[in-house]
């Protein structure tokens, strides 16, 4: 049986409705906050994707009212489920920008455990962007993905395990020292910016780290900033042509085999 729903929440933001808009409007602007690797074709009827642990998932642009207004909705399942995104931009004195997302459509079956986990996850992702545009301005990232099984384990022992691995004391609050060694990439040095019963999120000088942990299961998603990355969010070609989007896929997979082998290895 479906279920339709609606998620609402406002988020004030240190920037201008232009720099927020490139940082919920563009594929090198979402991959700096959100999740998987993401491509927009900027205009209304234009196609917003994403593309996480090779899974893509399609959206049609609804609404393109730059600096003011996106949405999308993606298609409609054989059962009349979808998913429907708006995005309200309204500019504030003092450089700020007040940010309304809507989150709607119709979920199946297991609704209630749908719903919760999105209901839960909507205010990290907006403590996410913040972090991002505070202090990541003009920089966009390169994401990273990777996922392992826990089985056997309690949320618990996954949490020490975590905790124990990025040198944090237990229970993990906001504010402590991170620290841990992944081999074949630079150190990950920083600070909890984010913990609850789920998520550890550790913020660096050129990256955010976040680790998600459910019932034995285990992802990370992580966004590493180049240190030398200037100049607004764009889907055009980069200056350097095509050299550059294989420079950058190219990184992007051997972080993401990096972190991949580091998380297996700690659950084995």
């Amino acid at each position: 049986m479906t279920h339709p729903f609606e998620i609402a929440l406002d988020t004030v933001l240190p920037a201008g409705p232009e720099q927020v808009w490139e940082a919920i409007a563009t594929g090198p602007g979402v991959d700096s906050w959100f999740m998987g690797r993401n491509t927009v074709d900027p205009r209304e009827g234009g196609t917003a994707a994403m593309t996480t642990a090779g899974h893509r998932q399609e959206a049609v642009v609804t609404a393109w009212e730059p600096a003011k207004r996106l949405a999308t909705r993606t298609p409609e399942t054989g059962d009349g489920r979808f998913m429907a995104f708006e995005y309200l931009i309204e500019g504030r004195e003092g450089a700020a920008t007040v940010l309304r997302v809507v989150h709607s459509g119709v979920l199946g079956d297991d609704w209630q455990e749908e719903y919760d986990a999105l209901r839960r996850g909507w205010p990290f992702h907006l403590h996410t962007l913040h972090e991002y545009l505070a202090h990541f301005a003009h920089r966009t990232a390169v994401p990273v993905f990777a996922a392992a099984p826990a089985p056997g384990r309690t949320p618990q022992e996954i949490r020490a395990l975590l905790a124990g691995a990025l040198g944090l004391p237990l229970p993990v609050t906001e504010g402590a020292r991170a620290r841990a060694d992944v081999p074949g990439l630079p150190p990950l040095q920083g600070h909890v910016v984010w913990a609850d019963d789920e998520r550890i999120a550790v913020r660096g000088t050129d990256a955010l780290h976040t680790f998600h942990h459910g019932p034995g299961l285990v992802l990370l998603f992580h966004h590493l900033f180049h240190p030398t990355a200037d100049g607004p969010a764009t889907d055009g070609p980069a200056t350097t042509g095509a050299d550059a989007g294989t420079e950058i896929g190219t990184e992007a997979d051997r972080a993401d085999a990096a972190w991949q082998q580091w998380l297996t290895r700690l659950l084995a």
